[in-house]
């Protein structure tokens, strides 16, 4: 739920995001309708996370991908962008209001077409999606508490080679902070334990915002 690189300086975020693709007319409206909605446009990605997330799905070839939490659509949009004309996104969020924001700017940004927008909880669109390697690319950036049976829903399906990406997972830093114990970082913690421990997957961690999990599964 972060904007912003933990532990960047704004010297050296305005530089990552200044060296980075720039983000075009629609994204950049997107991201102004965004704020001012309020403490919640926390909940949309940082604009480096938008760039990794079009350039990996480009580099990947993924023609099939899931987005776990749309909001107002800045991250679909950018995978979106990624995959080629007759590619798929499916987008599973339970908010007609927010969805409403992300529905214009997909028209906006020509990749309607690519988006198939599942207004239902995310658990029930996921498991009535096909197993056996049917994903080629995932992004989850969802309710966090239920981060565990999303992953167990996604890495069953995602293809040999394809990737799950998991939004927060430093939790603006309070994982390694031993006074702090509420409910969401302790779910955050066991949560990375459990993807370290998946031999499923390899997985790294990316110190992207608020940190971003990226897991490549097995042959």
């Amino acid at each position: 739920m972060s904007r912003t690189t933990l532990g960047l300086s704004a010297d050296l975020q305005d530089y990552v995001v200044a060296h980075s693709s720039a983000r075009d007319p629609v994204l950049l409206d997107l991201s102004a309708e965004t704020a001012a909605m309020g403490a919640v446009a926390e909940c949309q990605i940082a604009p480096e996370q938008g760039v990794f997330l079009t350039l990996l799905t480009r580099a990947m070839g993924a023609r099939r991908a899931v987005e776990v939490g749309t909001f107002t659509g800045y991250s679909s949009i950018c995978i979106a962008r990624g995959l080629p004309p007759d590619g798929e996104l499916i987008c599973c969020d339970i908010s007609e209001e927010w969805t409403a924001v992300a529905r214009r700017h997909w028209e906006r940004a020509g990749i309607a077409d690519r988006i198939d927008l599942r207004v239902a909880p995310a658990l029930e669109t996921l498991r009535a999606l096909p197993e056996g390697g049917w994903i080629d690319l995932a992004f989850l950036d969802a309710d966090k508490i239920g981060y565990p049976a999303y992953w167990a829903e996604l890495v069953r399906r995602l293809r040999p080679g394809g990737v799950l990406l998991v939004d927060n997972v430093l939790a603006g830093g309070t994982v390694v902070d031993p006074d702090t114990n509420d409910e969401r970082v302790a779910v955050i913690r066991e949560f990375n334990e459990r993807a370290m421990r998946d031999d499923r997957v390899e997985v790294v961690i990316l110190p992207i915002a608020d940190g971003l999990t990226m897991a490549v599964r097995n042959p």
